[in-house]
């Protein structure tokens, strides 16, 4: 139980600054210089708000084995991938399929890497 809620924790935090600087992103800073830029300016500054984030659920939850990082680094990647879907489908009409097939763009796949590397956080945290 300690290590979801860690995850549902770790997803929460960083799910809200990533909703903040996307709702930024596709309004504003990708109309003025593309997708991939833009992706390209958000993913360091989501990453960090990530690696601070795990650093914190690790303490808090006294997340101590890699096999509990990675459960929870996994737990909040599912999560993020399932409200992800739900928001396309809710904000912009996109069906599953149609959000499945999004990461065949540059700016989606390097997005898709930072998902990957947000999962990875807790387990980076435990081992140093």
């Amino acid at each position: 139980m300690r290590v979801a809620m860690a995850g549902a924790a770790y997803w929460a935090i960083v799910f809200a600054l990533g909703f903040v600087l996307g709702t930024l992103r596709v309004l504003w800073v990708a109309p003025a210089i593309g997708l991939l830029p833009a992706t390209m300016l958000e993913l360091p500054v989501i990453l960090t708000a990530s690696w601070f984030a795990a650093g914190w659920l690790v303490r808090r939850f006294a997340i101590a084995s890699r096999g509990e990082a990675l459960a929870a680094g996994a737990l909040a990647f599912a999560i993020l991938m399932a409200a992800e879907c739900a928001l396309a489908s809710v904000l912009t009409g996109q069906s599953p399929a149609q959000w499945l097939a999004g990461p065949r763009q540059p700016h989606a796949l390097l997005g898709l890497a930072g998902q990957v590397v947000f999962a990875l956080m807790p387990w980076w945290r435990v081992r140093r």
